[in-house]
């Protein structure tokens, strides 16, 4: 059973996403916030599969997810130029050990103007 499910993890990829929230009744986001920016790590076999993961993820903590933007696996960002630092490696093997999806961060979107990493 172990080969098993040891073959589908090292078939399974980290892909960042960016996906765009709006509101929607208790999603934790601050009061005079009209959505919210977020950075997430999501595991999948296919990068289609890893944002089907990320949205039911956020939809169960009643969040709304209308929009989805993949920057791809770790591998194609770093074909890419993109620099990954340690801390964003680190949240990367979370979620592969874990089969998880990792938000890394909440940007609160106030109208036109942006304030950053305020959560009540």
């Amino acid at each position: 059973m172990s080969k098993i499910s040891d073959t589908i993890k090292n078939q399974r990829a980290v892909y960042t996403l960016e996906i765009n929230l709006g509101r929607s009744r208790d999603d934790g986001l601050p009061k005079k916030a009209t959505g919210a920016i977020l950075i997430c790590y999501s595991t999948g076999i296919s990068e289609d599969e890893a944002v089907r993961e990320a949205v039911a993820t956020l939809r169960r903590l009643n969040m709304a997810p209308l929009n989805v933007v993949g920057y791809g696996s770790i591998q194609d960002r770093l074909e890419d130029g993109h620099e990954i630092d340690d801390e964003e490696n680190n949240l990367m093997a979370r979620a592969l050990d874990e089969n998880s999806v990792i938000v890394a961060h909440v940007m609160p979107l106030f109208g036109n103007d942006i304030e950053a990493d305020k959560i009540n």
